[in-house]
């Protein structure tokens, strides 16, 4: 009778239902609108991961090979992508079993977004949440700051007539109009063409890297200091640490129940954009990257190269707006915002959530080495430990395992298994990850301040090389007039980058 019982009851809990959508378009203009702009499918949640994982990470990795040589560089990837598609498993378990136990209360969330902190709150209590929140707001919140620096860094490739930090104030515009994109079920195309953009300038930076062949008297050094090796290992943990919005997607899905295998899937085809395009880069051009965080910085300047950037800045907008949805969802419950139906009264409540990431976008410009300290200090926690942790918690107790809606499976282990994968996932993320990964990361970043200072106006920008005189002037004999002679003294130049 008791077994019976569970079997009716796992049933009734299965029957997850669409959250912002009831019945089916009536006319052409609904269905087109549904085919681009609503998506909860297992394939929008494949795009949506797949797209926000590799983002603007994908010019900095040849960086972190050149500071931990080619081999470390792609060990340290098929390990950190292994490791953060277990801990992404891990979050979807939670999720997985958070939601039944509510829908078995007969809780309806058509009107709300499910997020990580509601998860940790449901199953250990407001401890946790706040943990939680605390390090998931703050490493959204420096993820959408790093895609603002990345790009003005790349504009400056094709327009050098503005400095990077003008390029900040303008993208902290464009950007702020994420607002009105209400949830991620409304990622449906811009997480395909993100994909495609993403693909595009890996294989780009792969074949130009190759046809372009290794500049004269390249050195593959790498590592040679302690403090680089972990950095550009931290910046590998970040770049397969991109899942503090599975819950998010998760929820945006139909049948959150299939996503377990996504994250997985997602990070396989990632790890085939990472790793040749990485290889090649450092491959070609060695140590010099060590000095050039942006991999197309050395590339040289052709229409398949601007293509490449013009396809990231767009890519950037995409996954500024991904990893900023969270946070408004955040700040829309902190305010009551949140059932609103009005789209644009939500868009105007938004709004206050994009002023402070612009404003720290202006203040650590640091492309690259921001990328590693983020890795190191949030998404350490964020994406690693406190989902092994919590997993370990919630079923702690022979009752929850008993009742638990997910059973582990029998190729992890079951239980003990599964427990032995988590606690080494904390006690290596939390030494190397946090600790030599932190003390790397923030020695690095210290430095890029006493080198540059806050606010700098164009980090790692070439000088600006004097104008070249009119050619009427370069045969000409005579001596120049004075006041073109002084302007022309070295110590006239005033150089602003």
């Amino acid at each position: 009778m008791a077994s019976s019982d569970k079997v009716v009851e796992t049933v009734i809990v299965g029957n997850y239902v669409e959250m912002e959508t009831e019945g089916k378009p009536s006319n052409i203009k609904s269905k087109i609108s549904n085919f681009f702009w609503h998506g909860g499918s297992v394939y929008d949640a494949w795009f949506s991961c797949a797209s926000n994982q590799v983002a603007q990470v994908l010019l900095t990795l040849p960086y972190s090979f050149s500071q931990l040589g080619m081999l470390s560089g792609i060990l340290f990837q098929l390990f950190y992508g292994l490791m953060g598609s277990w801990t992404a498993y891990l979050i979807s378990i939670l999720y997985i079993e958070y939601r039944t136990r509510k829908e078995r209360e007969k809780v309806d969330f058509r009107n709300h977004v499910i997020q990580w902190f509601e998860v940790l709150d449901g199953l250990l209590g407001k401890h946790w949440r706040n943990v939680g929140l605390a390090f998931n707001c703050t490493f959204l919140m420096f993820g959408s700051v790093i895609q603002l620096i990345a790009c003005a860094s790349n504009i400056y490739y094709i327009n050098d007539n503005l400095d990077k930090r003008t390029w900040t104030y303008i993208f902290g515009a464009c950007c702020a109009t994420t607002v009105f994109i209400p949830s991620f079920h409304n990622y449906r195309i811009w997480s395909f063409l993100g994909l495609l953009m993403t693909t595009y300038t890996a294989w780009y930076l792969t074949i130009a890297s190759l046809i372009h062949g290794q500049v004269e008297g390249v050195k593959h050094s790498g590592p040679t200091k302690l403090v680089l090796y972990f950095t550009g290992a931290t910046n590998i943990l970040y770049t397969f640490g991109g899942h503090a919005v599975t819950v998010e997607v998760m929820h945006a899905m139909w049948k959150p129940q299939k996503f377990k295998a996504i994250y997985l899937l997602a990070t396989l085809y990632v790890l085939t954009l990472t790793l040749p395009s990485a290889a090649a880069v450092y491959w070609a051009f060695g140590d010099a990257l060590l000095n050039h965080s942006n991999a197309f910085s050395l590339l040289p300047r052709s229409p398949l190269r601007d293509m490449a950037v013009i396809l990231m800045l767009i890519h950037q907008f995409i996954t500024f707006g991904f990893a900023c949805t969270p946070l408004y969802f955040v700040w829309e419950k902190a305010i009551g915002m949140h059932e609103c139906k009005s789209l644009c009264k939500r868009a105007a409540a938004r709004l206050p959530v994009v002023i402070p990431i612009w404003f720290l976008a202006i203040v650590f410009p640091f492309f690259g080495p921001i990328n590693s300290t983020v890795g190191s200090l949030l998404v350490s926690f964020t994406v690693y430990i406190i989902p092994a942790l919590a997993y370990m918690f919630t079923f702690r107790s022979p009752a929850a395992r008993e009742n638990a809606v997910e059973q582990p499976s029998k190729y992890f282990g079951r239980w003990v298994g599964t427990y032995i994968i988590n606690i080494f996932v904390v006690v290596w993320v939390l030494i190397v990850g946090f600790g030599f990964g932190g003390w790397a990361s923030m020695t690095n970043f210290i430095r890029q301040i006493d080198t540059f200072g806050l606010f700098t106006k164009c980090y790692q920008c070439p000088p600006q090389l004097p104008p070249s005189p009119p050619p009427h002037l370069l045969n000409a004999t005579a001596p120049l007039p004075p006041p073109l002679a002084n302007l022309t003294h070295p110590h006239n130049y005033i150089h602003s980058r």
